[in-house]
């Protein structure tokens, strides 16, 4: 067995276990973590094909980025354990009636695949990696010439993402006195501190 296929199996069952314990996890936190584990085997997969700007996408984006707001988010919220189980209990069947029809349409899906599948057309060969240019250089410029517009509605995306985020995430005390800083600033130091006498034996006035 060589070292590129036992990294394959290697990366490939870490990826299948991180997103089944992503799943079944029960703690929100314990989720995310496993989910970030799962992407980075992810990369290292896209790494031995030789996709190494999908690897770098993978963990600057979604590890750097979307699962590190998700763990953030999860931390943050107040989250109800006992109602979380209640709902879950109450969305079950509708969540196995979702199960049993997403199962139908993979075993279609490979019924199909397996019987021919379907004829798209033949490459026109215009995304080809042009000679002496690397894996990244190649999807650079076919992002910022052919799909500018797609490239640009999902960073559109993301960021309206990143806001609701923080919508979901802020939270106004009312039990904390807000602070004024211009006030703060413009206070003299003779009102700031007062000098008193205190007599011997007079106690506190209140």
């Amino acid at each position: 067995m060589t070292i590129q296929l036992f990294a394959f199996y290697l990366f490939a069952i870490l990826t299948c276990v991180s997103g089944a314990v992503t799943i079944l996890a029960r703690n929100p936190v314990h989720s995310v973590l496993w989910l970030i584990l799962a992407f980075f085997n992810a990369a290292a997969l896209m790494v031995l094909v030789g996709a190494e700007f999908i690897a770098m996408l993978l963990v600057i984006v979604y590890v750097g980025a979307v699962a590190v707001l998700f763990l953030f988010v999860v931390m943050m919220l107040d989250i109800d354990f006992a109602e979380l189980r209640a709902g879950f209990i109450k969305n079950f069947p509708l969540g196995l009636v979702l199960a049993v029809i997403l199962v139908a349409e993979l075993v279609i899906g490979v019924g199909a695949y397996r019987i021919g599948g379907l004829q798209l057309g033949k490459p026109s060969g215009e995304g080809a990696t042009p000679l002496g240019a690397s894996n990244t250089e190649a999807i650079g410029a076919l992002l910022y010439s052919k799909y500018l517009f797609l490239f640009e509605a999902a960073g559109m995306i993301l960021l309206v993402a990143m806001v609701g985020a923080i919508v979901l995430t802020h939270r106004k005390r009312t039990d904390v006195r807000g602070q004024n800083i211009s006030k703060q600033v413009a206070r003299r130091p003779q009102d700031a501190t007062v000098n008193v006498k205190p007599e011997v034996g007079g106690g506190v006035s209140l």
